[in-house]
């Protein structure tokens, strides 16, 4: 395929600026779907990553692709390869967002890269963010984006990797039909691999329901919280090795060294899919 990195790095330096109010019925919904004994309520510090259910696409149906995601073009460049990934993200907390209060997001496609994978040519995209609530910047976060080639018909997945270390903490998560279309409604999230068993194994090639990146990164972000209650999270990092699917039982791991937590999910076979690094204080 011809890929024309000239006209796709056009993009980079574009800027999109939204604001919103904070309502609290998203946080709430996922206070209810990660089992919160209380929900959020207006007034609350929005805990990391949930400002994710907010400043979302809506698309209309004529500009969403037969995949459930919006058609290329518009603010990101028109990769043109099928398959689009969130690979990874790092964000850096400056202060909590509140939630009732409205908000300013800031993007900026900061660049536009071709490498050459295993599977064949990968385009990665880079976007920044910024988010300011009060007049003050309150998080700066990046979006790694990668697109790649489709598969022609379906094939093993390569092995994963097994944790470096144990964990000091761990919960399990059963990542069911139900919990990934509640998550996908919460985050406007299209993409029917997320939700449609037949397309995601009869045109995507994949052998279940994929687990959304954003959901495992948040199950671990919610791990944390757990495990050290009330104290903030200045930094988070994380980065998808392996895809799990609504069939796998899986692990969320945290092993603490002072104020740097290690996080990953494993599945049943010890595979990382999500490694992640948090920051306190």
């Amino acid at each position: 395929m011809n890929i024309d990195m000239a006209h796709l790095r056009e993009w980079i330096g574009r800027e999109q600026v939204a604001e919103q109010a904070l309502e609290p019925f998203p946080a709430v919904a996922l206070s209810g779907l990660l089992d919160h004994a209380t929900p959020a309520a207006a007034g609350d510090a929005l805990p990391l990553p949930w400002h994710w259910l907010y400043f979302l696409e809506a698309p209309s149906r004529a500009a969403t692709g037969v995949d459930g995601h919006p058609q290329r073009g518009g603010f990101l460049p028109p990769v043109p390869l099928p398959r689009r990934m969130w690979a990874a993200g790092a964000l850096q907390c400056e202060h909590p967002l509140r939630l009732g209060a409205t908000a300013r997001k800031t993007s900026t496609v900061r660049s536009v890269d071709l490498k050459e994978g295993r599977s064949g040519p990968l385009v990665f995209v880079t976007v920044d963010h910024r988010l300011e609530q009060d007049g003050r910047v309150c998080i700066q976060e990046t979006q790694n984006i990668v697109y790649r080639e489709a598969p022609t018909g379906p094939a093993p997945l390569p092995a994963g990797e097994k944790a470096a270390k144990a964990a000091q903490w761990s919960a399990m998560l059963s990542p069911d039909p139900a919990l990934l279309f509640r998550f996908s409604a919460l985050t406007y999230n299209g993409h029917r691999i997320h939700y449609d068993r037949d397309y995601a194994v009869r045109e995507e090639f994949y052998p279940a329901l994929v687990v959304h990146g954003p959901l495992l990164a948040t199950a671990l972000l919610d791990l944390l919280a757990r495990g050290r209650p009330g104290v903030p999270v200045r930094s988070f990092s994380f980065r998808a090795l392996h895809p799990a699917f609504d069939t796998d039982t899986l692990q969320l791991c945290a092993a603490a060294d002072g104020d740097t937590v290690e996080l990953w999910t494993q599945d049943a076979l010890g595979q990382v899919g999500m490694a992640a690094r948090a920051t306190l204080g």
